[in-house]
């Protein structure tokens, strides 16, 4: 551990000390300053929910402690400016440095710009690493070097590319820096990621529940990778228990690499093999694929940076969406009628997350049987999603819209009471959530606008009472779908008419 570099280690997300490769650069090389800068006003719309919050918080205190232990604190600091605080840490400690890896969302992308250009000129280095993915968006294209807009075909590359799996190493002992007491910190609290005593109250919650941080992180990898992976195709049917791996939160503040997940799942699917037990590898390329939509996310945040905004597809910005607010709060408060749609939607807003096939279900309701607008959608999401992400959210929503080339078809109407027959055949998951539909019989609880009148006087339901009826009947969403996608077909062929009839005039003109 040489050298006489004073670096500033700017954490973002990318909150652990294990195959950090920013991290791991700094201590290579010198003294070495971790700061966190905490900066709401630069979020915009996309300032994290609360669920989200806490984690951060919970996250940033282990990592505080965990620094501490290396012989080096980290300085928490909440700003108005980013480039103002980085500025002022180069400052106080005399800085010749700044490292920090690599943010793939909108907004970070225009702010990491600026702030990289602007320290350039100042004459200070800036040094950026890929923390956060296996493949680096800019390394993955096309024969004629233009960007895939398929799953299937930019993960088929991906697969014939070389992964680099040797992770930075921890360090075990980190050089102070000098001059820390001239920035103007602040303690955890005074971040302000819990904004009110009902935030702490409902946080509190949420820690029977979950437990943050890097370490947290490597032990919940270890876990699933022993005891969930291998039914891991199997179980990810199921959406009532804990049949998913529960490392989305982790990942997205980077308190364990996608490298450390691809290579311990690899070792698996070696070691299964060498036992010749059968179904494994089903389960490992299952998994590997939901790896692989996260990079995908990146890659389409990178590559198309308005997707936050717009649809990839451009025939979507004339679809006739129904800003209708009544029936967007009837979604977001599970009072549909449709009762897996119910529960998904109470379960997200009691404990900030659901079972990926429930977020499916969800969504594609929102925007196929409410024509709801599906960025009012993926706000809602970021808004209470503990595992809130935005470019994992622009994708999941853009797919189920019918946004992407290879994305649900526009015309795709499924069914909830045929889903929940599929997904919750006893009915246990829409019964946990949905208290007044406790005591409905299994062969009726995902439509029991069926069910006899006795039935339903036994189970004390009294629809249009205690429990809504549809919303919407399936053929009058079936209808409306038509009729909209037909509008949208009508409106695209008349402005590439206007804009025919706008070149032919301006060619006979000239």
């Amino acid at each position: 551990m040489g050298g006489s570099e004073r670096t500033v280690v700017w954490f973002r997300r990318d909150l652990r000390i294990d195959d950090n490769p920013a991290l791991a650069a700094a201590a290579r090389d010198g003294a070495v300053l971790p700061v966190f800068i905490w900066c709401p006003a630069e979020e915009g719309r996309f300032y994290p929910g609360r669920c989200s919050r806490w984690w951060l918080k919970e996250s940033l205190a282990h990592l505080a402690r965990s620094l501490e232990a290396l012989g080096c604190p980290l300085v928490l600091i909440r700003a108005q400016s980013t480039l103002a605080a980085l500025l002022q840490c180069v400052d106080s400690i005399g800085a010749t440095r700044v490292v920090y890896n690599h943010l793939y969302d909108p907004i970070s992308l225009v702010r990491d710009d600026k702030i990289k250009n602007e320290l350039l000129g100042l004459g200070i280095s800036m040094q950026s690493f890929n923390g956060d993915l296996l493949y680096e968006p800019w390394q993955v294209y096309d024969e004629n070097g233009l960007a895939f807009t398929t799953f299937n075909m930019y993960w088929e590359k991906c697969m014939k590319l070389h992964i680099e799996i040797s992770s930075s190493l921890a360090p075990w002992r980190l050089v102070p820096v000098s001059g820390i007491e001239n920035i103007c910190s602040s303690s955890i609290d005074d971040l302000g990621l819990e904004s009110s005593k009902d935030e702490e109250s409902s946080n509190a919650l949420l820690s029977r529940a979950w437990s943050p941080g890097w370490r947290n992180a490597e032990k919940t990898l270890e876990d699933f990778v022993s005891h969930g992976l291998l039914d891991y195709s199997k179980d990810g049917m199921k959406v009532a228990g804990t049949t998913t791996s529960l490392l989305s939160p982790y990942l997205h503040y980077g308190e364990v690499s996608v490298r450390k997940v691809y290579q311990l799942v690899r070792m698996q699917q070696i070691k299964w093999e060498n036992e010749g037990k059968s179904g494994a590898g089903e389960s490992v390329n299952l998994f590997l694929l939901s790896i692989g939509l996260r990079e995908y996310s990146r890659y389409l945040c990178f590559n198309f940076p308005f997707t936050h905004e717009r649809s990839l597809l451009g025939n979507l910005k004339h679809y006739p969406w129904r800003a209708d607010e009544d029936r967007f709060k009837s979604w977001r408060q599970g009072m549909t009628g449709y009762p897996l749609v119910d529960a998904g939607m109470r379960e997200l807003w009691a404990t900030g997350w659901t079972h990926n096939r429930i977020r499916v279900i969800v969504s594609s309701f929102a925007v196929k049987f409410l024509l709801i607008p599906w960025t009012w959608g993926m706000k809602y999401f970021w808004d209470v999603l503990l595992d809130a992400d935005i470019e994992s959210d622009i994708l999941g929503w853009q797919y189920i819209t019918g946004c992407l080339p290879d994305g649900h078809e526009l015309g795709r109407l499924d069914n909830p009471e045929v889903q929940g027959q599929k997904y919750d055949p006893d009915g246990e998951y829409v019964r946990t959530w949905i208290p007044e539909l406790a005591r409905m019989p299994g062969e009726w609880i995902h439509h029991p606008w069926d069910a006899p009148s006795s039935i339903l006087e036994v189970a004390g339901v009294e629809l249009g009472f205690n429990y809504p009826m549809p919303i919407v009947e399936l053929h009058t969403a079936r209808e409306c779908l038509d009729d909209a996608i037909s509008t949208m077909w009508q409106l695209d062929t008349a402005e590439k008419l206007a804009e025919l009839d706008g070149i032919l005039s301006y060619n006979l003109r000239n």
